[in-house]
């Protein structure tokens, strides 16, 4: 069996990235089709793979700027010769599924995410873009929406990361997505045997990760905040914090995973589609502090495992760090560990292989002229869990 291995584009190493490692593990011959593609910033284990580049990668410039390509990507993902692939796995959360696939191949979309400047986050992102880009949205965004929904009719079968991302494939393409946690490799975390007096965040400095609430939160109450990462938005918020907050930059994974274990907590201010970091944080043994919506009500289990805060404000902020300083002494980090397994990369490789196992039966049950068989399984295509029920209150 031939597999191509579809992803958005290879230019860092962040969640869906760790994604597509875990389907090399399960498919170590498959090749990779992606939009641009820098292997100076890519693991050993997907540059051994063999790796298609369109033909954005050869404008200068591409590997930096690729996001301000957007109008050219359906073009450049309908380019890519597909041809004698039997399974194709699409890694989606930019516009990855629209490739064009053979009559006969197997086409599996895992999703992270439907494209967010063109859907839920569409005015959020075009309000912090710039000059250019709030004049062409509007133009191209009313296509780039036709284009996105159209091709989710080239897709088999959707897997979805989290519910909160089920529920917009549902909403925004009308299709039905079983649910797969992206794999979390929980084993490369331990609990330290003390931690120290401050409060961690961690991830890409950009505006929808709310950063600035936790900065202006932890400046407020004088508390030590360390924030590692980097992105568009260091600059300005590094303006607004006092001296208690500090930035560390693009932290190596020894310095990342020695913080984690040694916060007093994760502070997580954004709503994210899953979020992994808050998963590596309750494997490193430590409790989490995060807006309550999207993944983390999947992730994160008031009491047991962390705080949720409603209200996405400095003040609601403030509110749950002094909740949990009042509290900090319930929370357990065998119980957190515990928590965290259940978003292994074990977990996640059984459940992709058994929903992928799935859909080629059934379409191989197909062409062998069994049309019954290809309708029940259209049928069971509704939201399925290859894990336990999220949030159950651990014994």
């Amino acid at each position: 069996m031939r597999v191509a291995i579809v992803h958005y584009w290879l230019v860092s190493m962040r969640g869906g990235e760790k994604v597509v490692e875990a389907l090399c593990d399960m498919y170590p011959d498959a090749d990779i089709f992606t939009l641009v593609y820098d292997e100076r910033h890519i693991s050993e284990k997907i540059r051994k793979h063999k790796i298609f580049t369109s033909f954005l990668q050869r404008i200068p410039g591409a590997v930096r700027a690729y996001q301000s390509l957007l109008p050219l990507m359906p073009f450049a993902l309908e380019s890519f010769d597909l041809t004698g692939y039997d399974l194709i796995i699409s890694s989606e959360s930019g516009p990855a599924k629209g490739i064009i696939p053979p009559p006969r191949a197997t086409h599996v979309c895992y999703c992270h995410s439907p494209m967010r400047y063109l859907w839920d986050h569409y005015h959020f992102y075009r309000s912090h873009a710039g000059l250019a880009s709030r004049l062409m949205l509007p133009m191209l965004a009313p296509l780039l929406r036709s284009w996105d929904v159209n091709t989710s009719m080239r897709v088999d079968r959707f897997v979805a990361n989290s519910h909160h991302v089920s529920d917009r494939i549902g909403k925004y393409y009308r299709r039905p997505a079983s649910v797969v946690y992206p794999p979390v490799n929980v084993d490369d975390f331990t609990p330290a045997a003390s931690t120290e007096d401050f409060y961690l965040c961690a991830g890409q400095l950009v505006p929808y990760k709310r950063i600035d609430l936790a900065v202006q939160a932890f400046t407020q109450m004088n508390r030590r905040l360390i924030i590692i990462g980097e992105g568009s938005q260091m600059a300005e918020l590094k303006r607004m914090a006092g001296p208690s907050v500090t930035f560390l930059g693009r932290a190596p994974f020894p310095l990342l995973k020695e913080k984690l274990a040694r916060c007093r907590a994760l502070i997580f201010p954004g709503e994210e589609d899953f979020g992994m970091v808050p998963v590596e944080a309750m494997a490193s043994g430590r409790p989490v502090i995060a807006y309550g919506s999207g993944g983390a009500l999947e992730t994160v289990v008031p009491g047991v495992t962390g705080i949720l805060f409603e209200q996405q404000s400095v003040d609601a902020l403030i509110e749950a760090v002094v909740d949990f300083e009042a509290t900090q002494h319930r929370f357990r980090p065998e119980t957190l560990q515990a928590h965290a397994e259940q978003f292994s990369l074990r977990k996640f490789t059984a459940g992709m292989h058994a929903i992928i196992n799935e859909e080629l039966l059934v379409r191989k049950a197909a062409r062998l002229g069994n049309r019954p068989a290809l309708q029940r399984g259209r049928e069971t295509q509704l939201p399925v869990l290859a894990m336990e029920p999220h949030n159950t209150t651990l014994q």
